[in-house]
């Protein structure tokens, strides 16, 4: 049964990281015409990545610890993501910061930046810019959701679609480019989709970790976005599959 094949593939390409149709082929005395089937199916439901002769495995992503604690982490690849994405911000452009870590280490560049409008969620730029006399300072209300001291759920969502922008960089929780990107918090997911609906251009910043794992909540296609700024680490293979798919990658 169908249903069962389904399991069996999933456990060992779990187990194995990756397999090919011929060995499928092989283990559960199906046709290859079938395996290809069931692979894409698989994939389609993001148990799987496929790949071409095969599939490997999907890495869940884990839980993340609290934004301050993950200030520290790949603190040096943040740095030099926040100030490449910083050249991308002109004199007097209305721009929407979201929450997370990555996105933060953007906002101390912004003081060079003349008549610059700024709208977020995120209580980590709003106290960065908060008095600086060259930035309109438009804050998001809502839900406090306190691991990420970001501002999510409904009251925020319709807020967030009362206004336009130039720019808007968002962080991701999980990246993949056949499976789009993935949340864990279903009220944070709406608000990110209504964030990406306000602005002719989206980048998303992420460092190399966010890449190649799938989270619980489908948020949108990798193709909802059209930069992403990562920094140097990130896989050639999963860089190139982002070019393919016709996103401006760069890499800080």
């Amino acid at each position: 049964m169908k249903s069962i094949r389904h399991t069996q593939i999933r456990d060992i390409v779990n187990e194995t990281g990756q397999i090919t149709v011929n060995e499928l082929n092989h283990l559960l005395n199906v046709s290859e015409a079938t395996i290809r089937r069931d692979l894409e199916e698989l994939s389609q439901m993001g148990w799987i990545r496929r790949t071409h002769g095969g599939a490997v495995r999907v890495e869940r992503a884990e839980k993340e610890p609290p934004i301050l604690q993950r200030q520290v982490a790949q603190a040096d690849e943040k740095l030099r993501i926040g100030q490449l994405a910083a050249t991308m911000v002109s004199d007097r452009q209305t721009i929407f910061l979201g929450s997370g870590s990555t996105v933060a280490a953007l906002a101390p560049h912004l003081r060079r930046v003349a008549d610059l409008t700024v709208i977020t969620n995120s209580i980590p730029v709003i106290n960065e810019l908060a008095g600086q006399e060259n930035i309109e300072l438009i804050v998001i209300g809502g839900m406090l959701r306190q691991s990420e001291m970001s501002m999510v759920g409904h009251i925020a969502e319709m807020a967030v679609r009362e206004f336009r922008a130039d720019l808007v960089f968002m962080g991701m929780r999980a990246i993949d480019a056949e499976h789009g990107f993935t949340s864990d918090f279903m009220p944070e997911a709406m608000t990110d989709r209504a964030i990406l609906q306000i602005a002719p251009h989206c980048v998303v910043m992420a460092d190399h970790t966010k890449f190649g794992r799938v989270s619980t909540v489908f948020l949108a296609p990798i193709t909802a976005v059209h930069t992403i700024i990562s920094d140097t680490q990130l896989q050639p293979e999963i860089a190139s599959e982002l070019r393919e798919k016709g996103l401006d990658l760069m890499l800080a």
